[in-house]
């Protein structure tokens, strides 16, 4: 294949800058990281605040693929950012299902982004496989949100070990990354319908997208790692033999 049918392939792949995607990893791990510790501090809630604005804002460098989809990640950004520091200043005025339905779809487009950047890599590169890490994490979060909404709106969704407990930030993504994992603890049970379905959404998209992840990751190594003894079954060398 000549060089210049080559250029189309290679350009619509490095639409993800490198530094920014591990800018978005950095920032999304130590958000997860951040939340059981800063939860009981006197500015725990302006701590999260914060590190969920530099998470949509370093989610937002990721997305610079078409114009039409940066346009479309920064009206879901800006609202959902707005509404978050309005949540956090004036609650009563400011549902927080507002901040979290805006949070799930934005983070969503940077999962389809990274999905794509996965998928269309010609080898396997440091980029990638942060690429591969920050989806995973980013699933977890999406569904810590969406645990959070469902919460709020159904009283008793959720059954807990510990007697008059909640559904709280914390305890929305332990039950999410347990759930995605398929760790299954059973300390927190879905009991509400909407619940369950999320809970089985959250377990089948852990489960898929680690397989195809590695399938992925594997297919990328051995097109550019040949196998031993492959070349000696190719007929054509054999023939030039």
């Amino acid at each position: 294949m000549s060089s210049s049918a080559k250029r189309p392939v290679q350009a619509s792949i490095a639409r993800i800058p490198y530094a920014p995607t591990l800018v978005f990893l950095v920032v999304l791990g130590l958000y997860i990281v951040a939340i059981p510790f800063v939860v009981d501090l006197p500015a725990g809630q302006l701590i999260n605040t914060a590190l969920l604005t530099l998470v949509m804002l370093s989610g937002l460098l990721v997305i610079q693929a078409r114009r039409a989809t940066l346009v479309l990640a920064m009206l879901l950004v800006v609202p959902g950012v707005v509404a978050r520091w309005i949540n956090h200043y004036r609650p009563e005025s400011m549902p927080a299902a507002v901040h979290l339905s805006f949070a799930i779809l934005f983070l969503l487009l940077v999962a389809v982004q990274f999905l794509q950047f996965i998928l269309r890599a010609p080898r396997v590169t440091a980029q990638v496989l942060e690429a591969g890490i920050s989806t995973y994490l980013v699933f977890g979060l999406l569904w810590t949100m969406a645990y959070m909404i469902i919460g709020q709106l159904i009283p008793g969704a959720f059954a807990f070990s510990a007697p008059d407990h909640s559904m709280t930030a914390f305890d929305a993504l332990y039950f999410s990354f347990v759930t995605l994992t398929t760790m299954g603890y059973g300390d927190i049970v879905p009991v509400s319908r909407a619940a369950r379905m999320l809970a089985i959404m959250e377990a089948t998209t852990g489960v898929i997208y680690i397989s195809v992840l590695i399938a992925r990751l594997v297919g990328l190594y051995s097109m550019v790692t040949p196998i031993p003894g492959e070349n000696d079954k190719d007929p054509s060398r054999r023939a030039d033999g």
